[in-house]
């Protein structure tokens, strides 16, 4: 066979049965190989959102998403993918075409080192130079890519390359020198961690996106109730457990709940579970910093520390260590604290109350959210509707929370979703192993894409591939003619001084869906946004709501 048949056989040989991508010349020899193949391809309108697509479906799968594109301007269109994948710790593999080997160099036609330019963005990147290479290459990317930390990993091949035959010798397992995550917590610092925690009168915990990383939603339930310890999150770790939990007190940080962000301030003892601790994560005052001891479970050594004063450091998986913790059938904690917190919280409403100009789109997310199939899926863009998003929508067991938390990346919502529905509709992947259980029958989970106004217009392009390839996703955008937030930050900072944010000319989101083929209404009051979500939730196929929100509405 050819290397672009290689790199199929090895796509295969890892379970890929679905890939995002846009062809070009660099890349028209693995496009050339692909019809009868096992794998399902799904042509996006921009390479940009192939990446969006395969993170997408990589989060809700459980496995490395995969997505092509060509040369030069493809592959660097790619890059803002790469980077919010890389950012957020989510498994891509992206195979790129490139000019052929012996141009490499010369700056012909559509060449990029694109190599070079991922280089900070990915886990690790190949330049193929020889086609025998291609299966052992195949075979370590989706190690890498799924292992340790979760990542992109990025396989660029040149079309001489493609074309080259070789042997298709498939390797059993992928050997990598130096390459060694750490699964299993030390047990000299699990005991430790037993001793602080009995020690402890106010333990906390914070509950990253590592979480999801480990599949450890029902070990930390576990860990969680027979600890009797509370329970906030990061954006990234909404929907660990149910939003409704009662040792759930929300989400922390700049955008967070008040109660989560006072829990923070009152712990003694903070336990960070696959959680990388942004700036716009964890806010520790000084004086809470020298009393409050951190403990920091987490798979890669090097977040360890890097933004909070760690007093006991623990690297390993973080579903294994918290089994490891639970082995010692360690005692529940008291319902004192527990009891401040949640007083804490029912104290504090939100603010639901009606609006007359256009529809509060705090209330709307709660009343969508609540609406929905428990397992439903929510994917929130960029924005003001990912703050109103986050801090209202109601997950449930079952449920995910799919956003872009590290690298804030406008125009994600909408190719995520359509990644994530694909994956809801395919078999579950088997424990330990690239390949999938049989087919099951149901049709797939409720799939939702939230954007405001200006992120959808980075992403309509995409209800092209919704219609084209019959993908059952619901949008929704908040419309206020701004860039809400933007604007809010330039209220609040910058003397109301509006610049560079009035979308005015923006098309008619309902009337942009008609043009594809899609059903759609918009809402301007309550009554119909009541009757928006019912339409949409009862409506057969790809749907659009665009609701009207007030341009002086807050993110908080």
């Amino acid at each position: 066979m050819n290397g672009a048949q290689a790199i199929i056989k090895g796509l295969e040989k890892e379970g890929v049965t679905c890939m995002f991508g846009y062809p070009g010349a660099a890349i028209a020899p693995l496009y050339d190989k692909l019809p009868g193949s096992k794998i399902r391809h799904i042509l996006v309108r921009h390479e940009q959102h192939a990446g969006h697509a395969a993170g997408g479906y990589a989060r809700v799968a459980g496995r490395p998403g995969v997505c092509a594109v060509t040369s030069g301007p493809g592959a660097t269109n790619l890059l803002t993918a790469l980077a919010t994948a890389y950012m957020d710790s989510i498994p891509i593999v992206a195979i790129s075409g490139q000019v052929d080997s012996g141009l490499l160099g010369r700056d012909v036609f559509q060449e990029a080192d694109i190599t070079g330019a991922a280089e900070p963005f990915t886990k690790y990147s190949y330049l193929v130079k020889d086609a025998g290479e291609l299966p052992r290459i195949v075979k370590e990317a989706f190690h890498i890519a799924s292992t340790g930390r979760p990542g992109p990993v990025l396989i660029d091949v040149p079309a001489d390359v493609q074309a080259a035959e070789t042997k298709f010798i498939f390797p059993q397992e992928a050997l990598i020198r130096g390459y060694r995550p750490t699964i299993h917590g030390h047990a000299g610092q699990i005991k430790r961690v037993l001793r602080m925690l009995d020690q402890s009168k106010r333990p906390l915990i914070c509950a990253g996106g590592g979480i999801f990383a480990a599949k450890a939603q029902d070990t930390f339930a576990a860990f969680i109730e027979t600890l009797n310890i509370p329970v906030v999150s990061t954006l990234m770790g909404i929907g660990a457990i149910p939003t409704a939990h009662p040792l759930y007190m929300g989400q922390v940080g700049m955008h967070g709940k008040s109660t989560a962000n006072d829990a923070i301030s009152e712990t003694d003892v903070l336990i960070l579970l696959g959680a990388r601790v942004s700036d716009r994560a964890v806010l520790l005052p000084d004086k809470v910093k020298r009393r409050t001891k951190i403990i920091h479970v987490d798979i890669d050594p090097a977040e360890i520390g890097k933004n909070l004063d760690t007093f006991l450091p623990v690297v390993g998986d973080v579903k294994t260590v918290m089994e490891q913790i639970l082995s010692y059938d360690p005692a529940a904690k008291g319902d004192e604290w527990v009891a401040f917190l949640t007083e804490k919280k029912n104290g504090r409403r939100v603010d639901y109350a009606a609006r007359a100009d256009g529809v509060n789109p705090k209330a709307f997310v709660s009343e969508l959210s609540k609406a929905l199939p428990d397992d439903f899926i929510y994917c929130a863009d960029v924005g003001q509707n990912q703050l109103w998003s986050a801090g209202n929508v109601d997950i449930r067991s079952g449920g995910r929370f799919l956003t872009t938390g590290g690298m804030g990346t406008m125009g994600y919502a909408i190719p995520a979703a359509i990644g994530a529905r694909i994956a809801s509709e395919e078999p579950p992947a088997r424990a330990g192993g690239g390949k999938v259980e049989p087919a099951r029958t149901d049709p797939g989970r409720f799939t939702i894409a939230v954007c405001g106004d200006g992120s959808f217009q980075m992403s309509m392009m995409e209800l092209a591939t919704i219609a084209q390839h019959g993908v059952d996703v619901k949008i929704i955008v908040m419309v206020n003619g701004k860039l809400g937030l933007v604007r809010e930050i330039q209220t609040d900072a910058y003397g109301d001084r509006q610049t560079a944010v009035d979308l005015s000319g923006s098309p008619d989101p309902v009337a942009i869906a008609k043009a594809y083929g899609m059903d759609g209404a918009a809402a301007d009051d309550w009554v119909e946004a009541e009757a928006g979500i019912r339409n949409l939730i009862a409506h057969k196929g790809p749907y659009l709501l665009a609701v009207r929100v007030s341009d002086k509405e807050s993110s908080l």
